[in-house]
């Protein structure tokens, strides 16, 4: 079952993902060449509390393993879960994916995008350009009497068409009192996953992850992080919507300041 919101859950989570749309944008605003990946995690953790909130990230569990950050940092061929390091400096050239999962007053708010720091390759922003405007075409498809696989056709199709390849691995989902609720979102048509009609008030988390090379992946030696198996760059948008009687309504956007 694909949980519906009542009134009350959907002004709560309006106000989760505000937060979480507004941490994000300020920590994106952070990012520059020399800072460590470790120092914006750690200011991740001070402005998501400065709200009131909790990191939905940090002590994430799966099986015996925790996550032992506030905020995912994903840097190049980092697909998505990377861990902030003292010792991964960025500089020119990178791009960082920037995931923002929070909780306030029992709700979550999820969101993520891929940014250059400074100037970067055209080949590296065409990738960046390309998967947010697949995650763009995912909300629109994402209206009453569509389904998910819907959403995971016109991704796929639009990624694939374009030259790159969808992650796998990794895929979007539902998002309310926990981080993850049906439905399954993969950004590519997976028949084994089951199919739902979209309904208003379900909320969302559409996430394309997208590489410029193969959708092939290992995982780092920390356990948790996602890494291209050919090293080629990654890259990741995300926001939470709601399913509205006329189509997608984007919550993850800042208002706090």
């Amino acid at each position: 079952m694909v949980p519906i919101k009542t009134r009350d859950e959907i002004l709560r989570m309006r106000d989760s993902c505000a937060i979480a749309a507004t941490v994000l944008k300020k920590l994106c605003d952070l990012v520059s060449p020399g800072i460590s990946t470790f120092d914006l995690d750690q200011a991740g953790k001070e402005l998501i509390e400065s709200y009131g909130a909790r990191s939905a990230c940090f002590n994430y569990r799966i099986d015996r393993k925790r996550y032992p950050a506030y905020t995912c940092l994903s840097v190049n061929e980092e697909i998505v879960h990377g861990i902030g390091r003292r010792d991964r400096l960025l500089k020119i050239g990178d791009i960082i994916s920037v995931d923002v999962c929070i909780e306030y007053q029992g709700y979550i708010g999820d969101n993520a995008k891929t940014i250059p720091v400074g100037r970067i390759g055209t080949e590296t922003q065409q990738l960046l350009t390309t998967t947010e405007n697949a995650l763009t075409l995912g909300i629109a498809s994402a209206t009453p009497g569509s389904t998910v696989r819907d959403i995971s056709r016109t991704i796929q199709t639009f990624v694939e068409s374009s030259g790159y390849s969808v992650v796998r691995g990794f895929v979007g989902h539902g998002v309310g009192r926990s981080m993850h609720e049906e439905p399954q979102i993969p950004n590519y048509v997976d028949k084994r996953t089951t199919d739902y009609a979209l309904k208003p008030g379900m909320t969302l988390a559409i996430e394309p992850m997208v590489n410029l090379g193969s959708h092939h992946f290992d995982y780092a030696t920390d356990g948790w992080t996602a890494v291209t198996r050919d090293k080629k760059p990654s890259a990741h948008f995300e926001h939470t919507v709601l399913i509205c009687p006329d189509g997608a309504e984007i919550l993850t956007v800042p208002i706090f300041s």
